[in-house]
């Protein structure tokens, strides 16, 4: 690959070897599952879903246009990326589209309202707190099924049905054959994927104290579009670690959420130094995390469904309740995988 391709020529070392880890991991992963030996299995279900969480974030990453110079070269990546982190129901173009009116308008705009969803089917929602509490993201896993039947079930997706089909067949045959000759192996794959959506949904919990609107498809303008004083104010920052900067690495740095808001164009393995600019390294500006996973923990019921939105803490007050694990609460279900 010639680095003149390349956004810059640092994306080499760090996206070629995010890549070549995603791609790499995906596969020896996926062949680790067929081994008889349980600690290998478990071994590969790990890299198996951290290869996943990592494509997911380059998608991310050629969203921003960020891989490569050229839109094309980053859609064609981030599509191929998407069959690895099953995000590819939709388009590449739909994901990248609801994730760019998240930035430029400094909203969380949607098409599927979850909250009225589950007002109208109250036993869905009592099924899905059950398994939420046992760790079972069931609220995920109604937008990955939406995700999967989209074309079927979003009017405005209706012309996409050649292309919603054409993977269902092919991956729903993938999965149906393990799934019939190697159980074990197709439960593991599942184990993976859940491990997955749970480290997407950790991320993203507490990031901003925005509520969502449903105006994906009919758009209006949001009050702070374009302010960057408040969306910095709205939005927060939750590192897995300041004192062990690598650890970031885990999950592209996609916890310097400040950061990247600030500067949607400064490409991960360059967002801690971003960071430290705009805070001097402060760790009163991030969400410690310990408390990431207490707040995770003890709401990860509560978090379904939000009952009184205009009761959070919001601000300065959201960032330091979420600093103690006091509050709040943090949003669900709203990965960058998602396109509606």
């Amino acid at each position: 690959m010639s680095v003149a391709v390349l956004k810059e020529p640092a994306g080499l070392r760090y996206n070629g070897g995010a890549l070549l880890y995603a791609v790499s991991g995906y596969v020896s992963g996926f062949a680790g599952l067929f081994h008889s030996a349980l600690p290998v299995n478990v071994a590969a279900t790990l890299l198996l879903a951290h290869a996943m969480i990592i494509s997911a974030y380059l998608i991310h990453e050629c969203g921003h246009q960020l891989v490569f110079r050229r839109a094309k070269h980053n859609a064609r990546l981030g599509r191929f990326l998407s069959w690895l982190c099953g995000a590819a129901y939709g388009t590449y173009e739909d994901m990248r589209y609801k994730h760019f009116r998240h930035h430029v308008d400094n909203d969380d705009v949607v098409w599927f309202e979850y909250e009225e969803f589950f007002e109208r089917h109250p036993v869905v929602l009592r099924i899905t707190r059950v398994l939420e509490w046992f760790y079972v993201p069931a609220h995920d896993l109604i937008m990955h099924f939406i995700m999967v039947f989209t074309s079927f079930i979003i009017p405005q997706r209706r012309d996409q049905r050649v292309h919603n089909l054409t993977v269902i067949i092919i991956r729903g045959g993938i999965y149906a054959t393990l799934l019939f000759l190697f159980p074990k192996v197709a439960l593991l794959y599942a184990v993976a994927y859940l491990l997955m959506m749970h480290v997407l949904r950790f991320m993203d919990a507490l990031q901003h104290d925005y509520p969502y609107n449903p105006t994906l498809f009919e758009y209006v303008q949001p009050p702070h579009k374009g302010d960057w004083d408040w969306e910095q104010e709205h939005t927060f920052s939750v590192p897995l670690s300041l004192r062990f900067g690598k650890l970031n690495w885990l999950t592209l740095n996609f916890g310097f959420h400040n950061a990247h808001h600030s500067d949607m164009n400064v490409p991960w393995y360059r967002l801690p130094a971003l960071h430290q600019e705009l805070t001097g390294g402060d760790p009163e500006r991030v969400i410690p995390f310990a408390s990431q996973l207490k707040l995770y923990h003890q709401n990860r019921v509560l978090r379904i469904f939000n009952p009184e939105p205009d009761n959070y803490p919001q601000g300065e007050h959201y960032l330091q309740t979420a600093r103690a694990a006091t509050g709040p609460i943090g949003g669900n279900a709203a990965s960058f995988l998602t396109s509606f």
